[in-house]
């Protein structure tokens, strides 16, 4: 994974969970140059994590089949 410093800098048009809430945490996926990158909604000029296609998939399969663990 990498980092792109400005979020709101890249060419890119974010998309967030229809299920989300105006008011709480969320997180904004976008699709880039082959990659997927992620922000946090809060904070639109914070970074951006860059993904590679398949293990943002992977990440999202497994939340939704129940599979990972909360971190205490």
């Amino acid at each position: 994974m990498t980092v792109h410093l400005t979020a709101s800098a890249l060419p890119v048009t974010w998309k967030k969970a229809s299920a989300s809430n105006p008011n709480d945490n969320c997180v904004e996926l976008a699709n880039h140059v082959g990659t997927v990158v992620v922000r946090d909604s809060k904070d639109p000029d914070g970074p951006a994590h860059i993904h590679k296609p398949g293990a943002v998939a992977a990440f999202l399969a497994a939340t939704a089949a129940g599979r990972l663990v909360p971190i205490a």
